[in-house]
């Protein structure tokens, strides 16, 4: 599949106006008929311009209630699944916290100023390099990797629903901290919680929460006779 181009329109201070009645659209008509109470996430999402993060061509549909895709097998998930992410999340002023997927920076944008710190990990240049407004340390790296170098995280959000959580990453939560992130269950995939349990991570899964697959976290296929 070709690559989607990543950029923000020529003129995008122009057009930031132009998109304040699509923001609240999604605030009104979306997020809070769906269970977005989370006055901090509300804030960032009807101030942060998700039109600056999707695919050149993209930024009429940029509030729709659906991910869209970013080329070579990664999209930017739905404004709802994203929210939901952060509430489930609790972001703290006094977190350590690690993104991974972080795609073209909407939800680093997102996440950022609720956080003490945040790392981002992103193995896609080419997402990593859209233009616009980067929050956090971003590192470029493997995303099944995490960020060993600065844990443990008091939290770390996947952007995105995986089959598998690798052991490396289960090591970078600290004891008492959260993980959140999609995972995929028989072909649906889930919003989950994750709390430190051993050497690992108990995921416990939640709501039926549509967001786009990682591929770099699928279970290895086994034999069956």
């Amino acid at each position: 599949m070709a690559s989607a181009p990543i950029s923000q329109p020529e003129n995008a201070a122009e057009l930031a106006p132009a998109f304040a009645p699509a923001r609240k659209a999604m605030i009104d008509s979306q997020l809070r008929p769906s269970g977005i109470t989370d006055a901090q996430v509300l804030a960032a999402m009807a101030t942060t311009p998700r039109e600056h993060y999707v695919a050149a061509g993209q930024q009429d549909v940029a509030y729709m209630d659906r991910s869209l895709p970013l080329g070579e097998g990664r999209a930017i998930s739905s404004p709802y699944a994203q929210a939901v992410l952060l509430q489930t999340a609790r972001p703290e002023e006094t977190d350590k916290a690690l993104l991974i997927g972080g795609a073209t920076g909407y939800l680093a944008a997102l996440l950022g100023p609720m956080v003490g710190s945040l790392d981002v990990v992103e193995s896609d240049a080419r997402l990593a390099g859209t233009p616009g407004s980067k929050v956090g340390d971003w590192h470029d790296g493997a995303l099944t990797a995490g960020w060993k170098k600065a844990g443990p995280y008091d939290l770390i959000v996947i952007d995105g629903a995986i089959e598998e959580l690798p052991k490396a990453i289960a090591s970078q939560l600290a004891p008492e901290g959260r993980l959140v992130t999609g995972i995929v269950e028989r072909g649906v995939t889930r919003l989950a919680l994750g709390r430190k349990s051993g050497d690992g991570v108990a995921l416990q899964p939640l709501a039926e929460t549509g967001m786009p697959v990682l591929s770099d976290f699928a279970k290895p296929k086994s034999w069956s006779f």
